[in-house]
């Protein structure tokens, strides 16, 4: 199956980060299932796209935090496009950025990680499946540079610690499914012009989706199991 008949599904789609991965995988020849929780602020990021690309570009509504609708999407998306072959998990939230350690409240915790963590899982135990019954997938979880132990500080932390959790299931994730031909890894981006980023980053998002695009689009003889940034594995 050539790029031509690939399928991704990038959580997060409709700006920043997400968006401009969408693009480069349509760039590449994919049909792009673009999900977010609104879809009025998906078609309006698809109408931002190229309109050479946007016939490729599939809006879906998609709540990570919500089981139900991750399912719901599922079943949309295999009506639409057919079953999912590349899969990037780019919905994050960044709460509490400044706050100490010991001053975020539960709550706090239990949000990042319903996002962060718990949602990744969850679009994972939906879709990877179908990758594994074809013996071809692609995971890219999005993770960063916070949440990399060997330079952790006090920044973000219940982000941080959220991002060190997703790190550690990426790594059970691609042990599980070796020998399946589904290759999964994570990424740090970079500290990129997004919202979440903020205006002074240094990186814009068509430097910070590269790798995401790479790891997405791998050969069946690419890594698995690695933490990347521009294309280099990185410690955890």
């Amino acid at each position: 199956m050539n790029a031509q008949q690939r399928v991704a599904l990038v959580t997060g789609a409709n700006r920043g980060l997400g968006l401009e991965t969408s693009r480069q995988l349509l760039t590449r020849g994919l049909t792009v299932v673009m999900a977010g929780r609104d879809v009025a602020a998906l078609e309006r990021a698809r109408s931002r796209l190229e309109k050479t690309l946007q016939a490729r570009a599939v809006p879906v509504p998609m709540d990570v935090t919500d089981p139900e609708s991750v399912q719901a999407a599922h079943r949309l998306v295999n009506e639409r496009t057919g079953s999912v072959d590349v899969l990037v998990n780019n919905a994050a939230v960044l709460l509490f950025e400044s706050e100490n350690v010991l001053s975020i409240p539960r709550d706090g915790y239990r949000d990042t990680f319903d996002t962060n963590v718990f949602g990744v899982i969850d679009v994972c135990r939906t879709f990877v499946p179908d990758m594994v019954r074809r013996r071809y997938g692609r995971v890219v979880n999005v993770s960063s540079g916070a949440g990399q132990l060997a330079r952790m500080s006090t920044y973000a932390p219940a982000y941080s610690i959220s991002k060190t959790a997703l790190n550690a299931f990426t790594r059970v994730l691609a042990g599980t499914y070796r020998h399946a031909g589904v290759l999964v890894n994570a990424v740090d981006p970079g500290w990129v012009r997004t919202d979440m980023g903020g205006p002074s980053a240094p990186r814009s998002p068509e430097q910070g989706a590269d790798t995401i695009v790479w790891l997405a689009t791998l050969p069946d003889s690419g890594p698995t199991g690695g933490f990347f940034r521009d294309r280099k594995g990185i410690e955890w």
